[in-house]
C-alpha cells in the first residue's frame, strides 16, 4: 500500500538531529518560552521576510489570536464581517466565530481552488471589515488582486497560511502579504512539528505584542495581567524540532514540486489536474488535488490498486451542523469541489516508481470511465 502520507519516514530522516536537541532541551531544564522558541520565532520570521513571529499552540489559535488582537486594539468590533473561502477547512471559519465575528463565505476560482477576487468584490457589504485569504493546498491566493481590493475598500487583509509554508509569489513568501498570517505546524503540514503547534507572522509590532500577551494569560510580565488572555504556547521541544525541519523546508517543497510535475506529465487529462505554478511562483504542494465527476469510484479503484487517498473536504462549511445557520446558502463552485476533489500522495521520499504506480492506477480508471472528465459550468 502506498500511504497517503508517511510521517514516520519523513521524520526518521532527522532522528539523529532530533535526539541531539532532545538532550539539549532536557538538560536545559527550560521547557516553555525559552531559547529554542525564541530562536525558532526569529528564524521563521526571517524565512518569511517579516519582523515578528509568535509561536502558539496550533493553527486555529494562530487565527483566533490575530482576530482577538484586532478586537483588543479596536481595529475590529464585535459582529464585524470576515470574508472566508467557502471551500476551506472549517478552522478558518471557526476562528472567526470564536471571536464573535460574522462569517461570510465566498466562492473560489475553480482553476486555483483559492478565493475568486471578483467574488470577493461582489461580497463586500456594510459590515465587511476583513478578507481572510486562505492559501489552500499550498498555493498562494491572488494576493496582489486581494490587496488592491482591500486597500480600495479600507479592509484588513489576513492570511490563513496553514498549508503554505514556503510558498511565494515573486520575492514575497506566504505570511508576508497581509497585516498578519496564521500558520499551522500540525505534523502533516509542509513544516510540521511532532505534535501540535502554530505560529503568527506580522510586520506590526503592536499586533505582535498584543498577541504575545493574549497567548500567555494576558500577561506581558509574570503575574501582571493586562488582558483576559489564554494559554497557547509553542513548547521548547517542538520549537527545537521545527528549527531543524525549517532548514530543509525549501528542499522538501522542491521534492513535492518534482512529484507534482511528474503527475502533471503522466496523468490522463480526462481527470482535471491542478495548475502548475506560473513563473516566479512557488507552490508548497501541501496537497495534490485532482477532480473527477466519479471521484468516489476513482478513490475506490485506487484503494484496490494499493494507493491511499483522502478527500479535502467532503462536506463544505455551510453544510456542516456547526453552521446550520448558513444551511440555506447556495455556493455552487464550493459544492462542486466538495463532490469532485481527491488528494493523491505527494511528499518527500515518495519514489518515482510509487508515483508512476499512482499515475497508472488513475489512468486505468480514466480509460474505463470515458465520462470521468470534469465539466465546467
Amino acid at each position: 500500500m502506498i500511504p497517503f502520507l508517511n510521517l514516520q519516514a519523513l521524520n526518521q530522516r532527522f532522528e539523529d538531529e532530533f535526539q541531539e536537541v532532545l538532550r539539549r532541551v532536557l538538560s536545559s531544564g527550560w521547557y516553555i518560552h525559552g531559547e529554542e522558541c525564541g530562536a525558532f520565532e526569529a528564524e521563521f520570521a526571517a524565512y518569511c521576510g517579516v519582523q515578528h513571529a509568535v509561536g502558539v499552540g496550533n493553527g486555529l489559535d494562530a487565527l483566533v489570536l490575530i482576530l482577538r488582537a484586532l478586537l483588543e486594539t479596536g481595529r475590529l468590533q464585535p459582529d464585524d464581517e470576515v470574508l472566508v473561502p467557502g471551500n476551506t477547512f472549517i478552522a478558518s471559519a471557526l476562528a472567526v466565530s470564536a471571536c464573535g465575528l460574522r462569517v461570510r463565505l465566498v466562492e473560489p476560482e475553480l482553476s486555483r481552488f483559492n478565493l475568486d477576487p471578483q467574488a470577493v468584490e461582489a461580497a463586500i457589504g456594510e459590515r465587511t471589515r476583513v478578507i481572510l485569504a486562505v492559501h489552500l493546498y499550498g498555493r498562494m491566493a491572488d494576493m496582489p488582486a486581494l490587496a488592491e481590493i482591500a486597500q480600495r475598500h479600507g479592509l484588513l487583509l489576513l492570511e490563513d497560511a496553514a498549508q503554505a509554508h514556503g510558498a511565494r509569489l515573486g520575492a514575497r513568501r506566504a505570511g508576508a502579504w497581509g497585516l498578519a498570517a496564521g500558520f499551522s505546524l500540525f505534523p502533516g503540514k509542509p513544516l510540521g512539528a511532532l505534535g501540535d503547534g502554530g505560529v503568527v507572522t506580522t510586520d506590526n509590532a503592536e499586533l505582535a505584542a498584543v498577541i504575545r500577551s493574549l497567548q500567555n494569560y494576558g500577561s506581558p510580565i509574570k503575574y501582571q495581567h493586562e488582558r483576559k488572555g489564554g494559554n497557547s504556547r509553542l513548547d521548547e521541544l517542538q520549537a527545537a524540532f521545527l528549527r531543524i525541519k525549517l532548514r530543509y523546508l525549501d528542499a522538501d517543497n522542491q521534492a513535492r514540486h518534482d512529484i507534482a510535475r511528474r503527475y502533471a506529465k503522466g496523468l490522463d487529462r480526462r481527470l482535471s489536474l491542478p495548475e502548475l505554478p506560473t513563473e516566479g511562483e512557488v507552490h508548497a504542494w501541501h496537497l495534490y488535488v485532482v477532480r473527477s465527476e466519479h471521484r468516489d469510484a476513482l478513490q475506490q479503484r485506487l484503494l484496490k490498486a494499493g494507493v491511499q487517498t483522502l478527500i479535502h473536504y467532503p462536506t463544505p462549511i455551510h453544510r456542516q451542523a456547526a453552521y446550520r445557520e448558513l444551511g440555506g446558502l447556495s455556493l455552487p463552485a464550493t459544492e462542486r469541489l466538495s463532490e469532485q476533489v481527491l488528494s493523491l500522495p505527494i511528499y518527500p521520499g515518495l519514489s518515482a516508481q510509487q508515483v508512476d504506480h499512482v499515475i497508472d492506477a488513475c489512468n486505468d480508471f480514466a480509460a474505463i470511465e470515458p465520462n470521468s472528465s470534469v465539466r465546467e459550468h
